[in-house]
């Protein structure tokens, strides 16, 4: 629209309700002029039916038109002019690391551990609003897959991405992941800021307590997601003739992954955070935002101004309202309006 924006543009698609509505309305007009030409010739029209006024009723019919023209205008939100507010978001920053180690294929939880833990990330994401994510996939090396943002959508679009293909390492490193994830974090203070890792548990380092140690120090808690089961799951692999197959050990039998739930455990303890697996809860990570990582003191992340749209849709709503009034009030027939 000329000189106009539209806050609602997908509703312009009830505009063509207007001319529909105009093109029936003169086809039911003409339509009934036939008829009646059947039964009074048109030199006797004035005779029996003097008072009959086809322009009037063409007339009713165009307002009619224009006054679902003008309600779907008014729907689509016709804007005139912005106003610039300041916006101020207040948050945490939290960074999750999701472990995409060949044990993540285990299918102890369904439908595998590397799954169940993306899904938990997309649950925590769709409910977030003012903090900032990031995500960080790990195993014996540690790939970052966003930055600290505010962009839900694009975040969660990332995850389809993660998988253990990319793995460059092979094995488990949650120290990586640990210092990967500090290195992230501004080190003014970790009042703000916590680290969830999303993991089966298998640190073949063996220094992942010794980094959370650091972050400690630095007053950032760690939060952990126990994500498979204790009784444990075999690791599905492709076989060579193609079948499916489960992973062997050197003494060529089934290899069977546990979540390690004590060590994550003492890990999280050791930063003031909690441990939860999905043996304990239906939603671990949205457990622990909910009742431990939010009553973090949040705090300004970001300070911008935003373009508030003045919604004209007063304008285009009375035009339309104008055109049902008259046509209520026209009468067909000559001689005036409805009320005479």
């Amino acid at each position: 629209m000329i000189g106009f924006d539209l806050l609602r543009p997908e509703l312009l698609a009830f505009l063509p309700l207007g001319p529909l509505l105009l093109a029936a309305g003169l086809w039911g007009v003409a339509r009934r002029k036939r008829e009646i030409g059947l039964l009074v010739s048109s030199r006797q029209l004035e005779r029996f039916l003097p008072d009959l006024s086809f322009a009037r009723a063409t007339a009713r019919v165009v307002l009619v038109a224009g006054a679902a023209l003008w309600l779907g205008v008014s729907a689509a939100g016709p804007v005139r002019g912005y106003t610039q507010r300041e916006v101020a978001r207040r948050g945490i920053d939290l960074v999750l690391c999701v472990d995409t180690s060949r044990s993540m294929l285990a299918q102890d939880v369904r439908p595998s551990r590397l799954e169940r833990a993306k899904r938990e990330i997309r649950g925590l994401v769709d409910g977030l609003r003012g903090d900032r994510v990031a995500l960080l996939a790990f195993s014996g090396d540690v790939r970052e897959v966003a930055p600290l943002t505010h962009d839900r959508h694009t975040l969660s679009s990332l995850l389809d991405y993660v998988t253990t293909d990319d793995n460059q390492l092979g094995g488990t490193d949650l120290a990586a992941a640990l210092e990967r994830a500090l290195a992230l974090f501004d080190g003014r203070t970790g009042a703000h800021e916590a680290i969830v890792l999303l993991t089966d548990g298998e640190d073949l380092s063996g220094r992942g307590k010794e980094v959370a140690t650091e972050a400690a120090r630095r007053g950032i808690r760690v939060y952990v997601v126990g994500v498979g089961t204790t009784a444990g799951g075999k690791i599905p692999v492709i076989g060579r003739d193609g079948r499916e197959a489960f992973l062997r050990g050197p003494d060529g039998t089934e290899v069977v992954t546990r979540l390690e739930a004590e060590s994550l455990t003492e890990l999280a303890r050791a930063t003031g955070g909690e441990f939860l697996s999905t043996e304990e809860s239906a939603t671990p990570l949205e457990e622990l935002m909910r009742q431990r990582i939010s009553r973090l003191e949040g705090r300004d992340l970001t300070a911008s101004t935003r373009r508030v749209p003045h919604d004209r849709y007063q304008w285009t709503l009375v035009l339309a309202l104008l055109c049902m009034f008259t046509e209520l009030a026209l009468f067909e027939r000559r001689g005036g309006w409805r009320n005479r």
